[in-house]
């Protein structure tokens, strides 16, 4: 699939089907995730597939905002191994995961595999329940699977603002 399409056509499942996502596409969408880029090459995200019921479970019971997918991915940074920018008021964790995470959402696309972008639950709340390292922050969680039979994207999928409304050239 051409990048062009993969940008214009994928959008946020809001129902699942009960088929459960192929390895060698989990495999692949982690690997989409692996190459993207992060501040001075720190690499310090670290991804949980979470697919066991308990897993699962203790991920629907932090958040009212899944879908039914089999696969959960939680996307995470090491909070002790980020770069910190001039002025000290930001550091590179939250946005380097955040670009890992939105290379697997548009990979999984690519591979034929849906997704939604979930962060409505408390981070700490959710690392202490999966017993993740205390210097790891979940930035995000990814539904992962196929759409139910006759899901489509939501109405105002492709509403987009002109670029006039979210640019300025200076």
């Amino acid at each position: 699939m051409d990048f062009a399409t993969v940008l214009r056509e994928r959008y946020s499942c809001k129902k699942f089907s009960s088929k459960a996502v192929e390895p060698e596409k989990v495999r692949a969408i982690l690997e989409y995730g692996r190459l993207a880029p992060t501040a001075k090459n720190l690499q310090e995200q670290h991804i949980y597939v979470l697919q066991s019921p308990e897993a699962i479970r203790i991920v629907d019971s932090h958040t009212p905002c899944r879908y039914g997918a089999g696969t959960v991915v939680a996307v995470a940074y090491d909070k002790n191994n980020v770069f910190t920018y001039p002025g000290r008021r930001h550091q590179s964790g939250v946005e380097d995961a955040t670009i890992v995470a939105t290379q697997m959402v548009l990979g999984a696309y690519n591979e034929g595999v849906d997704s939604c972008w979930l962060n409505f639950f408390d981070p700490e709340a959710l690392s202490s329940a999966l017993g993740l390292p205390e210097n790891e922050e979940i930035v995000m969680l990814l539904d992962l699977g196929y759409a139910a039979e006759g899901v489509r994207p939501l109405p105002n999928h492709s509403s987009r603002k002109p670029l006039s409304e979210t640019v300025t050239f200076l």
